[in-house]
């Protein structure tokens, strides 16, 4: 009982407190900058929601105010119909989220690199997040320009063989057709010790989609924590969004307590929103 009188005098003290608080005078005109709009958009990467319906996933979007999806195939499977994909986007649509890209999609033959974009030219986006062969790049590059479909090869930390971070990436599309190039998984290229706040500078205008996260560790063992609480500072990133002039997404992916992710998918969200509106 006494630590409970404790608690709410100490809250109706910090209440009082913050009443006493002086906040400086704006009533003058012109004292408020008008703040700019962002140019990049808060988006959520499908696999967050592995586990759940597509309802389900959309009433997480909504309950966190979030109105972009980079949509998975466990949510619109490769070989849905028009029909499909129609019900598909008017479920979104009715739920003021816009599908704007499919992926991450992993490619091994020729065939599944035509069936990745004849996906993503259906489904009517034109971003492709993609784990490709080596060998395949070329052939990537073929379908870019045939299909003017952009194509964002995905980095998966010191484990993948193929693109553990964003340099190793840039790497192999440096060459290439400008419309092939990086979906930034900032989380896992922090994982391969690497700085992500400084890589997003370096790699900008090639990055078309980022995987927004924060890390435990700058090692194979970091896990994916609530944005706020990892080893990346998150303000100097969307410093260097605004520097850069990003004009993609922001797709939160957030792989921590999958089978029940809403409170650090609000948590993420709303430390996001927060940076954006102090930054």
């Amino acid at each position: 009982m006494n630590t409970r009188r404790s608690f709410v005098k100490k809250s109706f003290a910090g209440l009082v407190a913050g009443s006493l608080v002086s906040f400086p005078d704006n009533s003058s005109a012109g004292t408020l900058k008008e703040k700019k709009e962002d140019t990049f958009k808060l988006a959520m990467a499908g696999f967050s929601f592995v586990n759940f319906k597509l309802d389900e996933s959309i009433e997480m979007m909504k309950k966190t105010d979030v109105h972009y999806l980079c949509i998975k195939d466990f949510h619109l499977p490769y070989k849905s119909t028009a029909e499909e994909i129609a019900a598909f986007h008017a479920k979104l649509k009715a739920a003021n989220v816009t599908g704007y890209a499919v992926g991450p999609i992993y490619t091994k033959t020729h065939e599944d690199i035509d069936n990745a974009f004849d996906y993503a030219k259906r489904v009517g986006v034109n971003l492709i997040v993609g784990i490709p062969n080596h060998e395949d790049l070329k052939y990537v590059e073929q379908k870019v320009k045939e299909y003017d479909i952009r194509y964002a090869i995905h980095n998966h930390g010191p484990e993948d063989k193929l693109y553990p971070n964003a340099t190793s990436v840039y790497n192999f599309v440096k060459d290439l057709d400008p419309r092939v190039g990086l979906c930034f998984d900032m989380g896992h290229n922090r994982r391969d010790n690497q700085d992500s706040v400084a890589d997003m500078g370096k790699y900008a205008k090639r990055i078309f989609d980022i995987h927004l996260k924060n890390v435990t560790a700058a090692t194979k063992d970091g896990k994916t924590c609530e944005l706020g609480r990892g080893i990346i500072d998150i303000p100097a990133f969307v410093k260097m969004l605004r520097k850069v002039k990003y004009s993609g997404s922001c797709a939160l992916e957030y792989e921590k307590d999958m089978k029940d992710p809403l409170a650090g998918i609000a948590e993420s969200v709303g430390y996001f929103k927060g940076v954006c509106d102090v930054a």
